[in-house]
C-alpha cells in the first residue's frame, strides 16, 4: 500500500554532514541538561509514601488533585487502581513530616466537604528501593541495546549494527534530555516508554537497511554509487514510513491529549521518541553506514568455488 510514489530519488546523503551535525548538537545539549539539571525522578525512584484509598462512588481524580495540590507537598501522583472507586496516591518524601503525618494530612484534605473516603493501605517506599529501580532500569536499557546490536550484526553486518545503535541511543538521550530540561516527572511508565522507543526506532532502521541490502544485490544498481543506493532505499520506503509512523503518532497523540495524567509521561516519551526515531533512522543511521564504508562486498558473499 502506497500513498504516493516518488519517481526521482531524493539526495538525502548529500545533506548527511548537515543532519549529523544537527544531531550531534542536539545530543550534546541533551547530555548537558542531563548533567546540569538531572532527571526529576518520581516516588518509585526516590522513595516516598504510597496510599490507597477507596470512595463510595467513582472518584473525581481532578478534584482530588486540586485538594492535594493545595497542601503543596510537591509532585504527587494520583491514579485509579483497578476500579473507578479505588485510587492510589504517591507522595514524595518530606524531611519535616513522617509518612503517617503525610497520609493523615492528605486523607483529611480528601474528606473535606463530607466525602466518604476509606484508607485501605499506607506504605513507605525507601530510597534503597529507588536506587535498585534505577540500577535495574539501566541494566534493562543496556540489555536491549546489546540485543539490538547482536541481532543487526547477524542479520546484516557490523556496520549496520553500530549505526543503528548510535541512532537509537541518540533518540534515548534526547528523550531524557527533554525530561531533564522541562523537569517532567520521570516515572516507571516513562522508562517503559523509553524501552518501547528503542524497539520501535530499530524497526524503522531495519526496514531501510533491508532495502539498502536489496539494492546492493540488484543488477540494475551495479553502476550506482553507495550514496545513490542509500538515497534510493530511503526514497522507496518514504510512503511506508509516512503511513506507519503517521498512524502510530495519531494514536500516541490521542493518549497524550486524552489519556490523563496517568498516561501523560508514557505518551510524551513515545511522542518525542517516534519523531526523533524517524529522523535518526533516515538522517543519522544511514549516513553513519555510508561513512563506515559499507559496500556490495560486505553484503554479498562470493560464490563458493567447486572443487
Amino acid at each position: 500500500m502506497e500513498f504516493f510514489r516518488i519517481k526521482k530519488d531524493i539526495p538525502f546523503m548529500s545533506y548527511g554532514r548537515l543532519t549529523t551535525a544537527i544531531s550531534l548538537v542536539t545530543f550534546v545539549l541533551a547530555v548537558f541538561f542531563l548533567i546540569t539539571r538531572g532527571l526529576n525522578f518520581s516516588v518509585e525512584f526516590t522513595g516516598g509514601t504510597v496510599m490507597e484509598v477507596q470512595y463510595q462512588q467513582a472518584a473525581d481524580l481532578n478534584a482530588m488533585r486540586d485538594r492535594v495540590g493545595q497542601l503543596k507537598l510537591g509532585e504527587v501522583s494520583i491514579q485509579n487502581l483497578g476500579t473507578s472507586r479505588d485510587v492510589m496516591l504517591r507522595l514524595p518524601n518530606l524531611h519535616n513530616k513522617s509518612s503517617a503525618e503525610l497520609s493523615n494530612e492528605v486523607l483529611n484534605a480528601l474528606r473535606e466537604g463530607g466525602q466518604q473516603v476509606d484508607l485501605r493501605r499506607v506504605d513507605f517506599v525507601g530510597p534503597q528501593v529507588g536506587e535498585e529501580l534505577v540500577h535495574n532500569g539501566l541494566i534493562a536499557i543496556l540489555t536491549v541495546c546489546a540485543g539490538i546490536m547482536i541481532y543487526l550484526a547477524l542479520r546484516f553486518e557490523w556496520r549496520f549494527a553500530v549505526s543503528a545503535i548510535t541512532a537509537n541511543m541518540h533518540d534515548v538521550v534526547i528523550i531524557l534530555g527533554c525530561f531533564a530540561l522541562f523537569r517532567w516527572e520521570f516515572s516507571l511508565t516513562v522508562l517503559a516508554g523509553v524501552l518501547a522507543v528503542l524497539g520501535y526506532s530499530v524497526n524503522e532502521s531495519v526496514v531501510v537497511f533491508d532495502r539498502i541490502r536489496e539494492n546492493f544485490r540488484k543488477g540494475s544498481m551495479r553502476t550506482r554509487t553507495v550514496p545513490e543506493i542509500i538515497d534510493n532505499a530511503i526514497t522507496a520506503t518514504m510512503s511506508r514510513t509516512i503511513i506507519t509512523h503517521g498512524s502510530t503518532e495519531c494514536m500516541v497523540l490521542s493518549m497524550l491529549l486524552f489519556g490523563g495524567p496517568a498516561l501523560h509521561g508514557f505518551a510524551t516519551a513515545l511522542t518525542i521518541g517516534i519523531l526523533f526515531g524517524i529522523y535518526s533512522s533516515v538522517l543519522v543511521a544511514s549516513p553513519i553506514v555510508m561513512w563506515l564504508g559499507v559496500s556490495r562486498e560486505n553484503l554479498i558473499k562470493p560464490p563458493k568455488q567447486k572443487q
